[in-house]
């Protein structure tokens, strides 16, 4: 049974915005009903261009209703170059976060927004959820291999089970797994590669200031902005020990906060080689 949070239940159980707008002004489709999840989304602007009004319909699960009314209130307000700044990951921060199984109900609604401000952009041209950009890899649930490139680079996903949790591909007869390993391989190797050499290492004592520099500009303004908080314990090696405070203290996706966060933060701006643990 997955651990859910009062936000995610809230927005189950009270979904924001439910409906279709009449002549909307943006309209974006994505899944399939039979893959298991579909989402439409629609959008009416006001004088000043800025996201009026904006309902959704949705065929999935508690997640997918909680994702997408989550991503409704985001939007009110926003104009459209704000607006499609918004990515899966705000989406399940302002969820206080997701089971790792179903970030990629986060991700539909990102998909979803993105083709409703396209349909706005374009003059009302529809996009069809079945015809996506790419070639398919799998077939189970219709997911193309420009999809999982992309949610593996925004997201940092390292395994398989990574790539399914945020696009359901895999997760189906399992077929296509060997070649979302290949994926992940070329993928994270490019990056890796891509990479710039530090031309002098750190010194332990330049590592610990810079270390302490990015929690203290980097990481803290994300984790005050959901009420929590964390603070530097100790530094052995390349780990880095932390304590999580505030509402970050005791929260069931503190590990998922832990590593998309804090360590990805940390590996960005100070280096690849470090890991972070709490206390």
């Amino acid at each position: 049974m997955w651990d859910y949070t009062d936000k995610v239940r809230d927005h189950f159980l009270n979904p924001r915005n439910v409906g279709e707008i009449a002549n909307p002004d943006g309209m974006g489709e994505v899944g399939n009903i039979t893959c298991g999840d579909a989402l439409r989304l629609t959008f009416k602007l006001d004088d000043q261009k800025k996201i009026a009004d904006i309902k959704f319909k949705t065929f999935g699960c508690g997640s997918a209703i909680a994702s997408a009314s989550a991503l409704t209130e985001l939007c009110k307000g926003k104009t459209l170059e704000e607006a499609s700044k918004i990515t899966n990951k705000d989406i399940a921060a302002t969820l206080d976060g997701l089971p790792k199984e179903k970030m990629h109900c986060s991700v539909m609604g990102q998909e979803a927004l993105e083709a409703a401000i396209s349909y706005y952009k374009t003059g009302g041209k529809k996009t069809s959820p079945t015809h996506k950009e790419g070639s398919v890899v799998c077939t189970c649930f219709n997911v193309t291999d420009k999809e999982i490139e992309r949610a593996i680079k925004e997201n940092n996903l390292k395994t398989v089970d990574d790539v399914t949790n945020f696009t359901k591909a895999g997760g189906g007869c399992g077929g296509c797994r060997e070649q979302l390993q290949q994926m992940l391989d070329t993928i994270n190797v490019a990056t890796d590669s891509a990479q710039p050499a530090a031309t002098t290492p750190l010194t332990m004592l330049q590592k610990i200031d810079k270390i302490r520099e990015v929690i203290q500009k980097d990481i803290k303004p994300i984790l005050v902005a959901d009420g929590g908080d964390c603070e530097l314990v100790d530094i052995v090696g390349n780990d880095v020990f932390i304590r999580f405070i505030g509402q970050c203290k005791g929260c069931a996706f503190s590990n998922l906060t832990l590593i998309s966060v804090v360590e990805n933060k940390l590996k960005e701006k100070v280096s690849q080689q470090l890991v972070v643990k709490t206390t």
